[in-house]
């Protein structure tokens, strides 16, 4: 008797995918491969959308958004930096809390994570985007931050400076 062998595979193997929609019927889609360290996809589709490029590292997050660059570092227990020419700070792992751009024009954001599902918010229930995601092996917090990326790339009324 010979011994049974197997070919090659043809399956490719799982895909880790972050994965959800920013901003319900009207908004848009926003997809991401997780490659170890590295955040990369897109927000949006291939006519209205930008590119997403991220890197954790043992400092932060960097990386950019369409042209755009991403840098948060971690100070204090919290993420600070900047999308853009906006800042950001994010507070928290699987609840998190934070700020998105200026004090007076900024946009207040809270998310939850439960099991691989992220929801959230940017901004007030009225004038703000609702998102949800999922999150493949990502924690909640690279979650919040895609939201807060794909929210600057796409939304007009993310940064006043532009």
């Amino acid at each position: 008797m010979s011994p049974l062998t197997f070919g090659t595979a043809i399956l490719s193997p799982m895909e880790d995918v972050l994965k959800g929609r920013l901003g319900g019927a009207d908004g848009f889609d926003v997809r991401c491969s997780l490659d170890g360290d590295r955040i990369v996809g897109r927000a949006g589709g291939r006519l209205h959308g930008k590119d997403i490029v991220l890197e954790i590292t043992e400092t932060g997050v960097q990386g950019t958004v369409g042209s755009e660059p991403v840098l948060v570092q971690l100070e204090e227990g919290e993420l600070r930096g900047n999308v853009g020419r906006e800042k950001i700070s994010l507070r928290g792992v699987d609840r998190v809390t934070g700020f998105f751009g200026e004090p007076i024009v900024g946009w207040r954001i809270v998310a939850q994570q439960d099991g691989t599902r992220l929801q959230g918010q940017l901004g007030s229930t009225v004038l703000g985007r609702a998102f949800e995601f999922d999150l493949g092996s990502a924690p909640g917090w690279v979650g919040a931050l895609v939201a807060v990326v794909a929210f600057y790339a796409l939304e007009p009324r993310a940064s006043a400076a532009r």
